[in-house]
């Protein structure tokens, strides 16, 4: 029983490897916030033309609208 029990927790080793994760992690994020922040307006700019690319692709050709409404008042 007391296997099982252990099993699910983490060993030492794990502890100190997601402890230095974590340190690591804000100090990268203190160190670089200026960096991240000063690009972070161009990031913006950029994702208008791939959403654009990416989110009109279902779309299909603009030269093939079809309005049933507007045909039918021309045939008559």
């Amino acid at each position: 029983m007391t296997d099982e029990h252990e099993e699910h927790h983490l060993s030492k080793g794990q502890w100190v490897f997601y402890g230095f994760l974590a340190i690591g992690g804000v100090l990268l994020f203190t160190e670089h916030r200026a960096h991240v922040l000063g690009i972070l307006p161009y990031l913006f700019l950029l994702a208008c033309p791939l959403m654009h690319l990416f989110m009109h692709h279902g779309h299909g050709s603009h030269d093939h609208h079809h309005h049933p409404d507007a045909t039918e008042g021309e045939k008559k």
